[in-house]
């Protein structure tokens, strides 16, 4: 990068080309301040505070009957927004439904899809996903009497940070009966072939699931068209939806029919439900896989946010994103390449994700500093700063500020005054 692009007005130049800067105003955004932390609670937007209201406002006004009446009857809801979410992750709109939370999905489809017989007996994962997922897979092999430290297959990171395709299908053995694994690595962002992966597992006869919560509303996928088994995600993170919105699952149509591991209320066909029969008949689709009573307010923002994303395309999002992570790059390798920052997330634009994953012995302090100048970075123990410019509300003028900012709490050493250790939340 010469000194030309490394300018501020360069910067500008760049937010005056971008096609979803107007998506800013749609956010609540601090007028000093810059926020980098979407890949762990995107900001909230003006259109999802709107659609909250007209939620609470339809219980105000029809109680109980707002289960079929207003403008999105609660009933339907979780359909409704099972079908907004469909492009984002290459699904027909059947195949998913938002319900409950992440770790409750996982549950839920690992007591469907994990049916041990003969040799298969055995759940593939790997040793950097996000603890939650190894925590379920372990509850589930003990309620089918199997030991975790047996029956759990973890692949192990070569470096700490990523994950070979290589490694994983070697680990694909005739013990397998079920992988699951991220499609974004929240450890340094790389994006994993689930098309290669989902064709290996299949060859061996194991079915396949993938966490999406650091790629949905980040980059595009193909659920369907690769023959993916089941998915699952959280809504905060790029979709917006705010701190523990509901989560959603995928399930391709191949097992349709098959009974939920966990049935309940909601898993019952619409027409069935209020029968009150004790002999469920689960729904057809993906709204078999539903547990409890939707959360209602829970899922209200969601209304709004996704209307951007189909606005917007995420086509669109996922070519800003990409700039806007090779900007900060770029940036970081000329202005704060001798203050000992280690990047760790993949340079390739196919194999990174929408954040940064950025390695410092001081990162706690040095996070710490940046906020203290108005800047909101994700910490990750024992040395990580993570770093998302999100497409939807962030600019490249952001992504210039921020170096700056980093570059002068170096030079000054503002990170000494902090205690190098996190917070209760990161």
């Amino acid at each position: 990068m010469n000194m030309e692009n490394a300018s501020l007005e360069y910067a500008k130049k760049l937010d005056a080309q971008d096609v979803l800067y107007k998506y800013r105003e749609e956010f609540y955004t601090k007028e000093n301040g810059i926020y980098l932390d979407g890949n762990s609670l995107g900001l909230m937007s003006k259109r999802s505070e709107a659609s909250l209201l007209e939620i609470v406002e339809a219980w105000k006004q029809h109680g109980i009957d707002g289960w079929t009446e207003g403008e999105h009857p609660w009933f339907y809801l979780s359909e409704k927004l099972g079908e907004k979410m469909a492009p984002l992750v290459g699904a027909f709109s059947d195949e998913i439904i938002v319900t409950a939370s992440t770790t409750g999905n996982l549950h839920q489809l690992v007591a469907t899809f994990y049916q041990p017989k003969e040799e298969k007996t055995k759940i593939l994962a790997d040793t950097i996903t996000f603890p939650s997922d190894i925590y379920a897979l372990k509850s589930q092999l003990r309620l089918k009497g199997f030991d975790p430290e047996e029956h759990l297959v973890r692949v192990e990171s070569r470096d700490g940070h990523t994950l070979s395709e290589e490694d994983i299908i070697a680990a694909m053995d005739n013990t397998i009966s079920v992988i699951v694994l991220s499609s974004i690595l929240y450890r340094s962002g790389q994006i994993l072939d689930m098309k290669r992966l989902t064709t290996e597992a299949h060859k061996r006869g194991i079915i396949i699931g993938f966490d999406l919560c650091h790629s949905i509303g980040s980059i595009p996928h193909e659920l369907s068209e690769w023959g993916v088994d089941f998915a699952f995600w959280c809504t905060y993170k790029h979709l917006n939806g705010g701190p523990g919105s509901v989560g959603a699952l995928y399930v391709n149509r191949k097992h349709f029919g098959k009974v939920p591991g966990l049935a309940g209320w909601f898993s019952s066909k619409k027409e069935n439900q209020f029968d009150m029969d004790h002999e469920l008949v689960p729904e057809e689709h993906a709204g078999a896989y539903q547990i409890g009573t939707p959360h209602v307010l829970s899922m209200a923002p969601l209304i709004g946010a996704l209307e951007m994303f189909t606005e917007a395309g995420i086509t669109r999002i996922r070519e800003k994103s990409l700039k806007l992570t090779s900007y900060m790059m770029k940036l970081f390798e000329q202005e704060l390449s001798t203050y000992g920052f280690i990047m760790r997330n993949p340079l390739e634009e196919n194999r990174r994700g929408g954040h940064l994953f950025i390695e410092h012995p001081e990162a706690a302090r040095i996070c710490k500093a940046l906020k203290a100048n108005g800047i909101i970075p994700d910490f990750r123990a024992p040395n990580g700063i993570r770093l998302a410019p999100v497409a939807l509300y962030n600019t490249f003028e952001d992504v210039w500020k921020t170096v700056q900012v980093l570059k002068q709490i170096m030079d000054e050493e503002q990170y000494k005054k902090f205690e190098n250790k996190r917070g209760v939340v990161a």
